[in-house]
């Protein structure tokens, strides 16, 4: 593994503590109506779960698929492939997919194509982290946590080398 430094950006209390206002925010968007959440995997299981402890229905329902668009360590190839699909149908449904990060705009274009092919009725995207910098499409998500400059984070279920997802903040990884 390479040098590396960790400098943390965003605490898990801070984290905490804005995926009750996105809940509250989402719950209203949808009121009255059923929510099918969509958990991208694996990099989006933990701010997932704290996001759907605070929408507050009844009428929530979940499933996960996790994608795969990495060639190397840090860099998107561009092509993404579904690595483990979804186990419900979206058809009809209201979708709620929740991301970890939205970089490039490329991967969660495609999944919300692709969720919309199999006939879900709306797809909308709640995302921990926006990197506008990084954009290489013109995507916006519905939700956004936090706006992050172009670095590479991990932490917070997000991975180098499928390591430091545990961490309990996110933090920017500086290669030496």
């Amino acid at each position: 593994m390479s040098d590396y430094k960790i400098k943390k950006l965003i605490s898990g209390d801070e984290i905490q503590i804005r995926a009750k206002e996105m809940g509250r925010k989402i719950a209203g968007d949808f009121e009255g109506r059923p929510i099918h959440v969509v958990v991208v995997q694996l990099g989006a299981w933990m701010f997932g779960a704290d996001l759907i402890k605070n929408i507050p229905t009844n009428q929530l329902t979940l499933d996960s698929i996790q994608l795969s668009s990495y060639k190397g360590d840090t860099e998107s190839c561009g092509l993404v492939t579904v690595v483990r699909d979804l186990v419900r149908r979206v058809k009809g449904q209201d979708v709620l997919v929740v991301e970890d990060i939205v970089d490039t705009g490329r991967t969660i274009s495609e999944l919300q194509k692709n969720l919309k092919r199999r006939g879900a009725a709306s797809v909308q995207v709640a995302t921990m982290l926006n990197k506008q910098d990084g954009r290489e499409i013109d995507f916006e998500p519905d939700y956004v946590g936090f706006e992050i400059q172009d670095c590479f984070v991990i932490g917070y279920g997000l991975d180098y080398q499928e390591r430091f997802r545990n961490l309990p903040y996110v933090a920017e990884m500086v290669f030496c």
